[in-house]
């Protein structure tokens, strides 16, 4: 689930309490291009008002009109298609080939909304299932291999942190790296056994662990999910994690250092411990993608920028000799 999603979240219980009356709208599925991914929320208030989104604006604007209108049901789920002729995509100002099939909620549960939030407080997962046939929406615990569904009736959702990031190091850029990637929705672990620096981590919904870097790490089971960087500039702790996370399923894993650094971190790996030049090609080092950084938030900002890049399969700019690194 976004954060932005979040916020679509918070407004529809808001909107309940007040007892308003509103509909929640989902992209169930996307052709060609579209503007927002499915999973998508939109919250869309009586008098129009609305929180999220589901396209580039235009779409928006039509389901407001439905609403206002009291053309969007009174109760029962149902599908909403956009842009499936060319004339369509036009009026809708959607990308050349873009369609949306949304899942329209006339009446969300509310208690159920309210339940939802709880789960997502406590940091766990769920899955949310609307069922257009039968008409009911059900909630339960979700699991790390869940995953959005839509077969045309019933439209399953995934709700939580979803993505995970692990950290070595409390240092500066890690404060900044934390709060980014919180905002794209990781479940951040900050892995920091000095207590000198980990005294003064502050935070808010990340995870502080103060065992040693490769205990911490293997303690989390990581999968395909998961994102790992070292950031101390300490190699007895930076190597201590890649030496378990280069082997592991982790989606991507870097460390912080110079171009030299680098070049020796990755020769102690191969000399010392058996590293392929196979193994050690998924070391992202110097870590993040070359933008001129130089500063902590900046670093962050490469990192941050990379490990999206990574885990969208973009493909990732070639860093030139003269480019600073963290």
């Amino acid at each position: 689930m976004e954060s932005v999603d979040l916020q679509v979240l918070e407004a529809a219980r808001r909107w309940a309490a007040e007892g308003r009356r509103y509909a929640l709208v989902t992209v169930a599925h996307t052709w060609g291009s579209a503007p927002r991914p499915a999973g998508s929320w939109l919250a869309i208030r009586d008098d129009g008002v609305a929180v999220g989104s589901v396209s580039g604006g235009c779409v928006e604007d039509d389901i407001i009109a439905r609403m206002r209108e009291g053309r969007l049901g009174e109760r029962l789920p149902f599908s909403l298609n956009y842009g499936v002729t060319q004339d369509e995509a036009a009026r809708f100002g959607l990308p050349c080939g873009g369609a949306l099939q949304l899942v329209v909620e006339p009446q969300p549960d509310a208690a159920q909304l309210h339940d939802l939030a709880a789960r997502l407080g406590r940091g766990e997962l769920a899955l949310r299932e609307v069922d257009l046939a039968r008409g009911v929406t059900t909630l339960r615990a979700g699991e790390r291999d869940d995953a959005l569904s839509w077969d045309g009736q019933r439209l399953r959702t995934v709700h939580g942190p979803q993505w995970r990031l692990f950290i070595v190091g409390a240092g500066q850029i890690s404060h900044y790296l934390a709060q980014m990637a919180q905002a794209l929705d990781y479940d951040v672990t900050i892995c920091e056994p000095r207590e000198e620096y980990g005294a003064e981590w502050r935070v808010p919904g990340t995870r502080l662990v103060t065992a040693m870097p490769d205990d911490a790490f293997l303690a989390m089971h990581a999968d395909a999910r998961c994102a790992v960087v070292a950031l101390t500039h300490d190699p007895k702790l930076d190597d201590m994690l890649l030496l378990e996370a280069i082997r592991s399923p982790a989606f991507y894993v870097g460390a912080v250092g110079s171009r030299l650094n680098d070049s020796k971190r990755r020769e102690r790996l191969s000399r010392h411990f058996g590293f392929s030049d196979d193994e050690l090609s998924r070391l992202h080092g110097p870590i993040g993608l070359p933008i001129g950084s130089h500063t902590p938030p900046e670093i962050a900002v490469s990192i941050i920028a990379e490990i999206t890049a990574v885990r969208h399969g973009a493909p990732i700019a070639v860093r030139s000799p003269q480019t600073p690194s963290g």
